[in-house]
Parts: structure tokens; sequence; C-alpha cells
């Protein structure tokens, strides 16, 4: 029998009292504060509203509404019903909802943790905008067991939430430090040193070359995505950060006697040409048909004096973007046409470098792509051992 069970079993072996929030805590209101407001008043106190990230604060302003330990809640939109505990000066807007305590015989946090699981069950969808308002609220019941099981509750659930933070945090400094031991291997593999007049990467003489002399260029088609079809149409927005193609969420097109030039095949690289990804390059390595759209701009190379792989990783290094920063054109869509990137130079070993190159970035590659992929997964398992501890610590029989 563990400690919870133990003082259940001494102080309700009956169950316990549920009693709505109404009984327990005074309900209200925040304020409308326009953008206007925050920014004229800018200060040092939090202001919440009803998103959820930056733990709902949408800004600090010169004054605060409230002083001390609060729940508030998210009275509408995507995120009504998520319920957050607050403690120190702040004040709220007008979608958010505020409970006080009015009552010795229940703990704030306690109540946070509990209604954590169950007040977003009671939020209407009704008119396609979800709703959780005050009258609703005020009839949620609450489970109310002794202060000593409350508090003991709230130490355990605290201790939960704060080795998931340090274990996430953890996790995100391992996958940081990977990333940065790619990015410093793969510098220095692609750099070549100058001996006696010539340029050599690992002992071999390298050849400097712009990507026009050995690239051949193609603008992509333009049509409408579609959600059938019998090739994938791959656009700019399927390149993700680290130049992988996206494997989901696939548009198509039917394969026509106007699209076939436009054809991509296993070993040809994708380059974004405009707006915020310009510049990255992925290299296609499926094996199903696919047709590139216009916003990217596709590479093949005129004979066999480099891999397709050399040049993708070529492409992620620093010699790479130092270049593709400097010739980029201004304006607030940056362009990143084939005239500017013909003039990309670019080391070439002999091929036998070039495979031991990408043989050893490749695997830098997928260290860090299976902690990338791992990540999320590690913390959703944490995530969801938390809960079930979580609901059970907070399940109680009602006294009758």
């Amino acid at each position: 029998m563990n400690k919870i069970e133990e003082l259940i079993e001494k102080f309700c072996p009956e169950g316990v009292e549920y009693k709505e929030l109404g009984e327990i805590f005074k309900i209200s209101r925040g304020r409308v504060m326009s953008k206007e407001y925050l920014r004229d008043n800018v200060g040092e106190y939090p202001v919440y509203s009803s998103q959820t990230v930056d733990n709902g604060e949408i800004g600090k302003i010169d004054t605060y509404d409230y002083d001390g330990e609060y729940l508030s809640w998210t009275t509408d939109g995507a995120n009504a019903g998520t319920i957050f505990y607050r403690n120190g000066k702040f004040s709220i807007t007008n979608v958010c909802g505020l409970l006080k305590l009015k009552v010795k015989d229940i703990i704030s946090r306690f109540a946070y943790y509990y209604l954590s699981i169950s007040m977003k069950s009671f939020v209407s969808s009704g008119m396609g905008n979800p709703k959780l308002m005050s009258n609703v609220v005020q009839t949620i019941q609450i489970p109310i067991p002794p202060l000593a099981i409350q508090q003991e509750i709230v130490n355990i659930l605290d201790k939960f939430t704060e080795l998931e933070a340090e274990l996430e945090a953890e996790l995100e400094a391992e996958l940081e430090a990977r990333r940065k031991q790619y990015e410093y291997y793969r510098n220095q593999l692609l750099t070549p040193i100058e001996v006696g007049g010539k340029w050599l990467m690992n002992g071999d003489e390298v050849e400097w070359k712009t990507l026009g002399e050995i690239g051949e260029f193609k603008y992509g088609f333009t049509d409408k995505a579609k959600d059938i079809g019998n090739v994938r149409f791959v656009r700019i927005t399927d390149i993700n950060e680290n130049g992988k193609i996206i494997e989901n969420d696939f548009k198509y097109l039917d394969l026509t006697d106007d699209n076939e030039e436009f054809l991509i095949y296993k070993g040809d690289l994708l380059m974004a040409r405009t707006g915020a990804t310009y510049g990255k390059t992925m290299l296609f390595n499926e094996d199903y048909p696919a047709i590139f759209a216009s916003f990217l701009i596709r590479i093949r190379f005129k004979d066999k004096s480099i891999l397709p792989a050399y040049y993708w990783h070529f492409s992620q290094s620093s010699q790479y973007w130092n270049q593709a920063n400097r010739l980029v054109g201004g304006g607030a869509q940056p362009q990143f046409n084939a005239n500017v990137l013909k003039i990309i130079k670019l080391p070439i070993p002999p091929l036998s470098e070039q495979e031991r190159i990408v043989g050893i970035l490749d695997k830098f590659d997928a260290l860090v792509n299976d902690i990338s992929k791992g990540l999320p997964a590690e913390i959703e398992a944490r995530r969801k051992q938390y809960e079930y501890y979580r609901n059970k610590l907070l399940t109680f029989k009602e006294k009758e």
C-alpha cells in the first residue's frame, strides 16, 4: 500500500465529498485589452489570453489586475477549457476566466491538476466556436479529499512535472550537441586545404568548379495540387528544414504530355528558389514517380564526376550557405534563381573520396535524424506515463 492509499484508508475510507466549483471558488472574467493597449503600456507584469504557447502570455504591461494564487481558464476558441495555475501579479483578457479560492479546505494546485483532466469535457462546440463559459464552470464538480491527501498528490505531480521538463531539456541538449558535432565534421570534411599551390582533401587533389559547369537546371511546373492523381506533386513546402522530403500531406497530379518533362527521378536534386526556405536543397531518393512544382529548381549533373549525395551534403555546409546568402537577391521575398545558382563554387575530389565523405556524413545524418525522430516519441511516452499516474492519483470514490 502506497502513502496515498494509506492516507485514504485512514481519513476517507468511505469516499470523498464532491463540490461544485461555484461553491469553493469566486468566478470572474478578464477585461478587453487591444494590441494597441499592450503596445502603449509596456511593463513587467504578464497579460494572459486564450493561447497556450508561452503559458498563455501575450505581452507585459505596467499595471496588474490580480496578485496572488489563482487558476485561469480559456473561455473561447480552439483552446477553450485549458486550465492554468497562476501565482503572482498579472492580468487576463476577456477570453479568460478566473478562479479564486474562497474556502480553506482545498489547495489551488490540487484543483488545477484535477481540472486539467476534466475541464475540457465541458466545452461546448456549438456554432463552430468552442466555448466554456462561467455559468457552466460553476457547476463542474471536484473532489475534496483531506488536505493531507491533496498536498501529497500535489507533491507527487509537481515532481513528475519537474522530471518531465528536465528530461525534455536533456534530450534537446543531446540533439543540439549531435547537430553541432555533425556540422563540425561536415565542414571539416568538405573544406580542402591548400598545399604547395594545390587544393587537397584527404591527400587527393581537388578541382574547383562552378555549379554551372557541371549542372543542368530546370524550373518546376505550375499547376494546382490535387488530392488524387498518379504522380506526387512535390512543392516547396515539401522540403523540411533539414533538406529532406516531408513524408506526409502528399499532393498529386495526373501525368500528361504537358508535364512529363518535369518528372524527377532518384538522384535528382531540388532547390527552393524563393521565400523563407530559399536555397534549401533536397536529394530525391524515392522510388515513386513525382513532378516538381514551380518554386523549385531541379539540378542534374552532366557527367559522372560528382555524386548527387556529395553535392547534397555540400549544400548543407557553411561553404555553400556563405555563398548563397551573399548571392541571393534582396527584398521581402529572397530570390535564388538559376543564374545565381550557376555561380556557386564547390570542391570536387575524386569519386572515391566523395564516396568516403558521403559514407561518413550519411552516418552522422542518420544519427541526428534518429534522435530527432526519437525525441518526440520519448517525450510522448513520458507524457502518457505522467497522465496515467495523474489520472490514477486523482480518481476518488464519491461518498454516498
